[in-house]
């Protein structure tokens, strides 16, 4: 015991043991604290959990995928940072959806009132009234499974039903595109915010996110085909941020749903406009993080062809090579990825033109002939390009076109001009 007692000063003053496993409620205490930093960490470093979107749906939730105990996959919803009280993966309640109707009738007796009715929701053109066939559930921010009921959502097949009517307009030639987008912009976010509340994440969720995803897709081509308002930008803005949520949720869905290791049909394609929409140097994903998703992809989908194009077109756009980048968009794009790449297209036109402008031999003027094959444009506006682009062009005596090279005029097009694309509809 002297010998002990001894020794026993020796040991570092701060020195912590592990308490041992029949240490009772301490031991499980600090059991339950590291499972909670593990999960965190988990969270924290999720596929798809970008910092430039941390919020994969409206509301009050984000969507993550975890695998419970007994091995099922289920989605995780996270509280808001507001609920300090609660544990960010303790699942909220859920809430089965009972509303038969498009929009909850309190919801449509309310706005009937306030004269809230969009102009696709109006009875014979009455602001002030409105039937069950024609109103559609408003978005709410405030809504969450906490503090709503039952009957205020409505279960899955009203939702997919609901979707199919509010997609139906937007083959309407009756109202501008814009009015057009700014009725289906509310009403499908109000669609994934029923979705979320309810934790529905089966196939069938799948197949409405793709479908409010192409929405999402068609409208950023459209809308900056537009005017050049404040109104149009703001908009096109607004809709780039719904896009990349809901395609973010979209890819977390495919992974819930996984079960014998296959990719979904239109998998692949959906993965691709990921990778397009990071093409600008304006996106807030850099080329190296997004080198790092690319690792986290499953060999099916990084070798199809899908995303093997869009690997390709982003190589080429961040190489400058023009030619490269043009004629793989002519041969390959699906119509859906050139809604994506119709913006960069004429950047890099321009880049392409600086380059033969600022490359050229004084005395031989480029054929616009030449140009069209090379632009990937159609020959009559390949000269009102090029005005855009600051350079003039001139004609010989045969009425043949040229560009004349080593113009120190050359300027960027200012703001978005569509012009149509060789081989492409």
């Amino acid at each position: 015991m002297e010998r002990t007692e001894r020794q026993r000063p020796n040991h570092p003053p701060n020195r912590s043991f592990a308490p041992s496993e029949s240490s009772g409620s301490s031991s499980s205490t600090s059991r339950r604290n590291y499972s909670n930093r593990s999960r965190n960490s988990d969270y924290k470093y999720s596929k798809y959990n970008t910092n430039s979107n941390r919020s994969f749906e409206d509301g009050s939730s984000d969507w993550r995928s975890k695998r419970s105990s007994g091995g099922k996959m289920f989605v995780q919803k996270l509280e808001t940072k507001d609920d300090s009280d609660c544990s960010h993966f303790d699942l909220p309640p859920v809430i089965v959806g009972t509303c038969p109707f498009m929009c909850p009738e309190a919801e449509r007796a309310q706005r009937e009132r306030l004269r809230d009715l969009a102009i696709f929701e109006r009875l014979h053109g009455n602001p002030g009234k409105t039937s069950p066939g024609l109103a559609v559930k408003k978005f709410c921010r405030t809504m969450s499974a906490k503090s709503d009921q039952a009957l205020d959502v409505r279960p899955l097949p009203v939702l997919e039903n609901t979707l199919k009517y509010v997609l139906s307009f937007l083959d309407s030639k009756e109202h501008p595109f814009e009015v057009i987008h700014d009725f289906v912009f509310d009403r499908t976010r109000s669609i994934r915010q029923d979705l979320s509340i309810q934790n529905i994440v089966n196939e069938k969720a799948i197949y409405m996110y793709e479908e409010m995803v192409r929405f999402h897709i068609i409208s950023h081509q459209k809308l900056l085909n537009g005017d050049s308002s404040s109104n149009a930008s703001s908009m096109h803005h607004l809709n780039m941020q719904q896009l990349s949520k809901t395609l973010i949720t979209l890819l977390n869905l495919y992974e819930v749903n996984r079960s014998n290791g296959a990719i979904f049909e239109n998998e692949a394609e959906f993965h691709s406009f990921y990778v397009l929409l990071h093409l600008g140097s304006n996106s807030q994903t850099t080329g190296e993080s997004l080198t790092l998703w690319f690792r986290t992809l499953r060999s099916p989908v990084i070798k199809s062809k899908e995303m093997c194009f869009a690997r390709r077109i982003l190589r080429y756009f961040r190489m400058c090579n023009y030619k490269g980048f043009l004629c793989t968009i002519g041969a390959e794009a699906s119509s859906l990825q050139y809604c994506i790449l119709e913006p960069y297209v004429n950047e890099v036109r321009a880049l392409a033109l600086s380059f033969i402008n600022n490359g050229g031999y004084k005395l031989n003027p480029y054929p616009l002939m030449d140009l069209s094959m090379l632009l990937m444009m159609e020959e009559s506006e390949v000269e009102s390009f090029c005005q855009a682009c600051g350079l003039a062009t001139c004609g010989d005596e045969l009425g043949n076109r040229s560009l004349p090279t080593k113009q120190t005029t050359f300027s960027s097009p200012k703001g978005f001009q569509r012009y149509n694309f060789l081989n492409k509809i």
